[in-house]
């Protein structure tokens, strides 16, 4: 089996190689997920841009998108995910109790708690929440917006963590706890 190595910014295209220095400088690293994507500089291009539109004008904090790339990195295993959006959820103001209560599937807050459980299932059933969640979802207080943009963190995160389970580069954020 071939063994995917996160490569250095210099084997890269001069598209990927600008939009890693520019990741470098706001987050003081490129992480190995970053660089790995960085062999396709659209797919990378293409992640970022999502993230930053989902962030802007968004119905969800960035501490509930914390929550949500948490959730759905624990549905789908990946211990990459797992460690960089723990240490994220961390900066962000949850504890470490909080983010284990998270990948768990629930939250003591009613509203988040919503919205974790309609991303854990639309992660769990591929792509069809089912009308309880959803239900629930609503009933929580979110709208037809806020569905949409969770629907696309859901794939969004999906997108990195089926990177990570296809490479399994090394992770370079610290371990998260098993639960």
């Amino acid at each position: 089996m071939k063994t995917i190595s996160v490569p250095e910014k210099e084997q890269l295209s001069f598209g990927a190689q600008s939009i890693l220095e520019s990741v470098e400088k706001k987050m003081g690293k490129i992480p190995n997920l970053y660089a790995t994507i960085g062999y396709s500089s659209s797919a990378l291009k293409s992640m970022l841009e999502t993230e930053a539109s989902l962030a802007h004008d968004s119905s969800f904090t960035a501490k509930e998108r914390e929550a949500i790339n948490l959730i759905v990195s624990q549905v789908n295993e990946c211990d990459y995910c797992l460690a960089a959006h723990t240490t994220l959820a961390k900066m962000r103001g949850f504890t470490e109790e909080d983010t284990l209560e998270i990948r768990k599937g629930s939250f003591s807050e009613g509203k988040l708690d919503a919205a974790i459980k309609l991303a854990q299932s639309i992660a769990n059933n591929k792509g069809n929440a089912g009308n309880g969640a959803l239900e629930n979802f609503f009933n929580a207080g979110y709208d037809e917006k806020a569905l949409i943009e969770l629907t696309a963190l859901v794939a969004l995160r999906s997108f990195t963590n089926y990177v990570f389970a296809n490479t399994q580069i090394p992770i370079d954020f610290p371990l998260a706890q098993a639960i």
